[in-house]
């Protein structure tokens, strides 16, 4: 191997080195201090400090980053680019409105067909909210109302209403209630009052409520009638949401159902008021356009406390619906909420402005 690669490079005459530099020592740069001045490293070297230390290269002196300059006033802080979150119906709204399209065409064929038809259409309603209704009891409160005797005396509290009115319905109410009673004597004493309180609290909510529907049937313009109750129902709670999703800030009822809020409820009355104006002016027989405005009135305020009054139950019960049933709507329960109470107060002002007949 030649050796001459490893020789010491000659050492250039200047300033920039000191002459006693032999010729096998590498030459010292010299640097300048803090001050600008030059340092020589030997001179460092010579007092014991280390070649690369120096007011420069001082190592108990970490290296500071530089400090970050602060944005100027006028610019402004980055913002989220996502847009905000829009606002969301609570449940499937193309299920929702493709089971209600469904249930109105059976509603309205059933009604336009035979009378009969539409009656036996409010007895399988019933008897699935009793189910449903009873079903949650036990789960949730260990509550045993009978379904047997419910089912029957429901079924036969709506044909009694259609074809005996009103004193027909309350018969079979009464024998409903006793039947209640007397089945659950079956079973252990133990809860029998809460049993059947809850079945007789069960007769009286779904299938009495039910027979107010059969027995505006009755009428001559009994189909009229029924449309009549249902639009009216169905406008009420399209108003309710249309207006308190867009507009509602004020909580109605906050503590029972946080949803509802007072904006949603004046548009649930001015669209059942209007709705009412127009159904008493050409559906109904001798009724009047201000008859309509009093319905829609009424209509909106029994409509939203029925909805509050299951909100109620499903609430001491801790379920958000009664049922799985109906996809966009829950149960049968979830549906009939606004319609059972809406149905008396319907018929009754009814029959105050144009009869029964």
């Amino acid at each position: 191997m030649n050796d001459s690669s490893w020789q010491p490079e000659p050492v250039p005459a200047g300033p920039a080195y000191d002459a006693q530099v032999g010729p096998h020592t590498r030459p010292m740069p010299i640097v300048p201090d803090a001050a600008g001045r030059d340092f020589d490293d030997r001179e460092a070297r010579d007092r014991g400090v280390a070649a690369d230390s120096g007011p420069l290269f001082r190592a108990d002196t970490p290296p500071q980053e530089p400090m970050p300059s602060p944005p100027p006033p006028h610019a402004q802080q980055p913002q989220d680019a996502s847009p905000p979150p829009k606002k969301r119906a609570g449940r499937d709204l193309r299920a929702a409105i493709g089971v209600g399209v469904g249930l109105g065409a059976v509603i309205f064929a059933s009604l336009l067909i035979v009378k009969a038809v539409f009656v036996g259409v409010v007895v399988v309603a019933v008897v699935v909210g009793l189910w449903e209704l009873t079903s949650r009891l036990q789960e949730q409160k260990g509550i045993k109302a009978p379904l047997v005797p419910l089912a029957v005396g429901g079924a036969a509290m709506v044909i009694a209403g259609y074809v005996r009115g009103a004193e027909g319905a309350w018969v079979a109410m009464a024998l409903t209630v006793l039947a209640v009673l007397v089945w659950r004597m079956t079973e252990p004493p133990e809860d029998y009052l809460k049993d059947v309180t809850a079945g007789a609290f069960a007769a009286f909510y779904v299938p009495f409520l039910a027979t107010f529907v059969a027995m505006l049937l009755t009428a001559d313009d009994g189909p009229e009638r029924v449309i009549t109750f249902l639009l009216l129902t169905v406008v009420s709670d399209t108003g309710a949401y249309a207006v308190g999703w867009r507009f509602g800030k004020t909580k109605l009822a906050p503590r029972i159902s946080p949803g509802k809020t007072r904006e949603g409820l004046f548009g649930a009355v001015a669209f059942a008021m209007a709705a009412g104006a127009l159904c008493m002016e050409f559906l109904i027989d001798g009724g009047s356009w201000w008859q309509g405005l009093l319905l829609g009135l009424a209509v909106a305020v029994s409509a939203t406390l029925g909805d509050l009054g299951e909100s109620m139950i499903k609430r001491d019960l801790g379920i958000k619906d009664m049922g799985t049933l109906l996809p966009g709507h829950g149960g049968i329960m979830d549906r009939l909420d606004s319609l059972l109470p809406t149905a008396p107060v319907v018929w009754l002002l009814l029959a105050a402005f144009v009869g029964t007949g």
